[in-house]
């Protein structure tokens, strides 16, 4: 199994951050966290989905050491209390899915640049840490704007900088893409998948499962506990455990459960638009330049199932 293979990967690594029997309860008796226990290991791509009330913002706010519970965090071994906030934030940076709420300085330029400046860092190293933050979110022309004059997409790109500032190893985001236009999630993707590529462990709340695919190579359905742990792939084809956690398979992975119920046999359901690509060139290539679909005796059958099963009656 996929998820096999991601623990063979794991296996000789330590997590860089840990979760142990953390358990949060609102003060109007409300259980948000109930026993939440997992690592996240260097360098993985880890997404939370869950419905709404799930506790997924609740989860952030203790790894920014805002909420204090029952239970231990550990960062790179650290109890995450026995850091110091400069220390921290070099560790772990979060970005909550209202930019307004992280944005307080007078220019762009001023907001990317306060984390570095109140680490101590010197004017220049401030200067260069800048340039290199608001190249890679491409925001170099907002640098004298007023952040709460911009867009919504704009802000969040502002903020993804000032926390790419600061260098921390995990990179935590809360609904990245939530509210953007096409272009500006494409945008933030590639950035989250380039920080990535260069080591940063990333860890994403999202209500996109059109993009989860991209975002995670593991996935961790959060509904109060954890319900399920697993890739993609495992936990798309458990329609019962979207059905019971008010979850949605991608688009394309239902497009193409449809298609092969009249004869379009793949190996992979695909997840995402480019192995859709992939899948229909690969089927073209071994029909000799044709794909054959037929409907057969159980095909009207299927296909009700499938639609009674998605909701569609």
């Amino acid at each position: 199994m996929e998820s096999d293979k991601l623990l063979e990967k794991q296996i000789e690594k330590d997590p860089i951050l840990s979760l142990s029997h953390l358990t949060y309860v609102y003060p109007n008796k409300k259980t948000a966290l109930d026993d939440i226990s997992f690592d996240v290991f260097p360098g993985e791509k880890v997404a939370i989905v869950g419905p709404n009330g799930a506790g997924k913002t609740t989860l952030f706010l203790h790894l920014n050491d805002t909420f204090k519970s029952k239970g231990h965090i550990r960062v790179a071994g650290k109890d995450i209390s026995d850091y110091k906030n400069a220390d921290r934030v070099k560790e772990i940076g979060i970005m909550f899915a209202d930019p307004d709420n992280q944005l307080f300085m007078p220019t762009v330029f001023d907001d990317v640049a306060f984390g570095p400046l109140n680490l101590g860092l010197s004017e220049e190293e401030t200067k260069k840490r800048v340039e290199e933050a608001v190249a890679m979110t491409g925001i170099e022309d907002l640098l004298d704007r007023v952040p709460h004059h911009l867009s919504f997409g704009q802000k969040k790109k502002v903020v993804l900088a000032s926390i790419i500032a600061l260098r921390p190893k995990i990179l935590v985001l809360d609904e990245p893409t939530a509210n953007l236009d096409p272009k500006s999630k494409r945008d933030v993707l590639a950035i989250i998948d380039k920080l990535n590529k260069e080591g940063v462990t990333t860890i994403v709340a999202t209500h996109d499962v059109n993009l989860l695919s991209e975002l995670a190579d593991r996935v961790i359905v959060l509904n109060e506990r954890i319900i399920e742990t697993g890739t993609p792939r495992e936990i798309f084809s458990n329609i019962r455990l979207l059905q019971e956690n008010n979850l949605e398979a991608p688009e394309v992975f239902k497009l193409f459960q449809l298609l092969s119920c009249i004869g379009f046999d793949c190996e992979k359901l695909p997840l995402n638009f480019e192995e859709a690509v992939d899948e229909i060139l690969n089927q073209i290539e071994s029909g000799k330049g044709h794909i054959h679909l037929h409907s057969h005796s159980e095909s009207h059958e299927h296909i009700h199932q499938l639609r009674k099963e998605y909701g569609k009656h």
